[in-house]
C-alpha cells in the first residue's frame, strides 16, 4: 500500500492498529485510554484535515473493535463523509471530489485466537479481497518475494540489499541451476564470496517452501466455515516476519538436518504464542511437511473430526 500510494502521488497516513487495541470505539483522541491510543488518533484525525492527496492505511484491523470500524461506514459509501475531531472539536469532513482513499488490512483471526470479521454494513460498502485469492499468475512473483524482503536479515546477503536488486536476481539464477557468467555482475565479488551466496539463497529456498505451504494452509483454513471443519483451525503463519526471523539463522554450511531444525525450532516458538490448539497445529505442519512419524500420524487422526451430515448434505 505504501508503494501504491507513492506511485499515485498520496501522502501515506499508516495507522497501527495493535497501538490502539479494542478498548478504542472512538476517533476522539481524547478518549483514548492510553498515550499510545491518543497518538494514533492524532494521526487519523490529521488526515482527515489534510483531506486531499492522501491514502489513509488502518493495519492489522482485526486487533480493534467493530464499533471503531464502523465509524468509517459513511466514508466509504456514496457520501463520503466523516466526523472527526480537530483541535477538540467535532468537524465533518466531506471527501466528495477530492483525492482521498482508506484502505484496511487484516488476519482472519484475532489475537485471542477468535475468529474476526468485518462489520457487515463496511464489508458491504468497500471492495473486499482476500490477497491469498488475487495471486494467481503471479505465484512465483510472490515466492520470490519473501526471499527479496528477508535480504537485509542475513549477514550474507545483506551487502546485496545497499547494491541495487540486479546482482541480487543473478544470483537467484545461479541458485536455481541457471548459468550466469561472472562478467554480468555489476560489483565484484571474490569466487568464495559467490559460493557463499549462492549456498545461502539455497537454504533459503527450502525454508520457502515451508513457509510457503503454512501461509497456503493458513488461507485455506481461515476461508472454512466451521461447521465443514474436518480438522482444527490452522493458526501458524507463513508471512514475511516468518521468512525474516528464519534467514536471520542462515549460514552456508547448514546440513539439511540443521536446517530443519532451525524451522522446527521457529515453529515451535511461534505456536507457543497461540492461546490454544499448539499441538494440533505442529502436528499439521509435520504433516505438510511429510516428518510426521506413525505415532504422531495417530495423534493428529484423534484431532480429526467427521463432516457433519447438514454439510454432506448441502454438497450433494
Amino acid at each position: 500500500m505504501e508503494y501504491v500510494a507513492n506511485r499515485l502521488g498520496l501522502i501515506f497516513m499508516k495507522i497501527n492498529c495493535p497501538s490502539l487495541g479494542h478498548d478504542v470505539t472512538s476517533l476522539d483522541p481524547d478518549s483514548a485510554t492510553h498515550s499510545t491510543a491518543r497518538a494514533e488518533l492524532i494521526k487519523l484525525n490529521l488526515a482527515f484535515e489534510m483531506g486531499n492527496n492522501v491514502m489513509l492505511y488502518l493495519d492489522d484491523i482485526q486487533h480493534t473493535h467493530p464499533e471503531f470500524l464502523q465509524k468509517f461506514i459513511s466514508l466509504c459509501d456514496g457520501s463520503r463523509r466523516v466526523d472527526g475531531i480537530w483541535n477538540g472539536r467535532t468537524k465533518t469532513y466531506d471527501m466528495r471530489g477530492k483525492r482521498f482513499c482508506i484502505a484496511m488490512a487484516g488476519n482472519p483471526y484475532t489475537e485471542s485466537g477468535d475468529v474476526f470479521k468485518v462489520p457487515d454494513m463496511l464489508a458491504n460498502r468497500a471492495d473486499v479481497y482476500n490477497l491469498g485469492d488475487v495471486l494467481s499468475g503471479m505465484e512465483e512473483v510472490f515466492a520470490l518475494s519473501y526471499i527479496e524482503n528477508a535480504m537485509s536479515a542475513n549477514t550474507v546477503l545483506a551487502s546485496l540489499a545497499t547494491r541495487g536488486m540486479d546482482d541480487f536476481y543473478r544470483f537467484v539464477d545461479i541458485a536455481m541451476g541457471r548459468e550466469v557468467p561472472s562478467t554480468d555482475f555489476e560489483h565484484d565479488y571474490s569466487a568464495a564470496e559467490r559460493e557463499e551466496i549462492v549456498a545461502v539463497l539455497k537454504n533459503m529456498f527450502k525454508a520457502r517452501e515451508v513457509v510457503l505451504r503454512v501461509n497456503q494452509q493458513y488461507i485455506a483454513s481461515s476461508a472454512q466455515a466451521d461447521e465443514y471443519r474436518t480438522e482444527p483451525p490452522f493458526r501458524l503463519q507463513g508471512s514475511y516476519r516468518n521468512m525474516n526471523r528464519l534467514a536471520e539463522k542462515m549460514s552456508p554450511i547448514l546440513s539439511d538436518d540443521e536446517l530443519d531444525a532451525i524451522i522446527d525450532d521457529h515453529y515451535v516458538g511461534e505456536a507457543q504464542l497461540l492461546t490454544h490448539g499448539a499441538e494440533e497445529n505442529l502436528l499439521k505442519l509435520k504433516g505438510l511437511r511429510g516428518t510426521l512419524s506413525e505415532e504422531e500420524k495417530a495423534a493428529l487422526g484423534r484431532y480429526q473430526t467427521r463432516v457433519p451430515a447438514s454439510a454432506t448434505h448441502r454438497w450433494q
